[in-house]
């Protein structure tokens, strides 16, 4: 991957890392940390019509740091991919397939992108995930299967799907594990990833194109987005929840709590009042 565009000293800014003094696991557990809590997951080019479509680490960059938007899995796990290759760490791109609040059915297409993360020091390998949305992985975690994971919010462990060879990503919720997403350790070309970004941005069934969505963590909590209703998950278990009254109350959140910068979205707020319409 060609890294000589990655502005790393822009990047750290944006989340608030101080300078990285070498590509370990103790320093891709801090970037990770830093990113969930800073860059917020948000579909809002998708749900004004605008394709995601440009994945390269110029554009991410352009998007994410300097304009200060977010984005979804695709362009986070591409920004951060980007950044740790430029750090030093070696780094796949990996395929989900979203279960994630899903009942049984058939299997859904390869639309989730996840990272796998060699540290150099030590040979350890990590599933990285920094793009999941209301239940994206705060630490690093081990492709170790069974072993449940802590984390500072949810547990989390990786398991075998019974009805495909396949492993699958799980968090506890409220006692209980729940499934995220589906994948396998292949490494998938670049290519593949602009494919499911413009299919997911896209498609006309994609939910990205009909629901307002942002997710952030901040300091304990999951702070999640949908339409008019934000939910406030802290780690200690306890939940609240609020119902948004109009457009211009949902604009002032994305804008205050997840720190979007929403006055450069062409047609947002005639698109979410549209949306919360319906």
């Amino acid at each position: 991957m060609d890294t000589s565009t990655v502005d790393v000293d822009g990047y750290l800014d944006r989340i608030g890392h101080p300078c990285v003094p070498g590509p370990t696991a103790d320093v891709l557990a801090s970037l990770v940390a830093a990113h969930v809590r800073h860059i917020p997951f948000e579909n809002l080019d998708p749900l004004t019509g605008i394709p995601v479509a440009n994945l390269d680490p110029e554009s991410l960059q352009d998007k994410l740091v300097r304009r200060r938007r977010g984005g979804f899995c695709y362009e986070h796990n591409g920004l951060f991919r980007a950044v740790l290759c430029a750090l030093g760490f070696r780094v796949d791109q990996l395929a989900g397939r979203v279960v994630w609040m899903k009942g049984p059915g058939p299997l859904p297409a390869e639309t989730h992108q996840l990272l796998a993360v060699t540290v150099p020091d030590d040979g350890s390998r990590h599933l990285v995930d920094v793009g999941f949305g209301g239940q994206t992985p705060t630490t690093p975690l081990r492709f170790t299967i069974g072993d449940e994971q802590p984390t500072d919010l949810e547990p989390f462990r990786v398991g075998v799907w019974p009805e495909a060879d396949l492993h699958v990503l799980e968090s506890r919720v409220a006692g209980r594990w729940q499934p995220l997403y589906l994948f396998d350790e292949r490494p998938r070309a670049a290519v593949d990833g602009v494919v499911g970004s413009w299919f997911a941005s896209t498609h006309p069934d994609s939910h990205f194109r009909a629901t307002v969505s942002a997710c952030l963590v901040v300091d304990d909590a999951r702070w999640n987005l949908r339409n008019r209703l934000l939910s406030i998950h802290r780690a200690d278990g306890t939940s609240t929840k609020r119902e948004l009254a109009s457009e211009r109350e949902i604009l002032d959140v994305l804008a205050h709590d997840f720190g979007i910068d929403v006055d450069t979205v062409d047609r947002l707020e005639a698109r979410v009042r549209e949306v919360i319409s319906d």
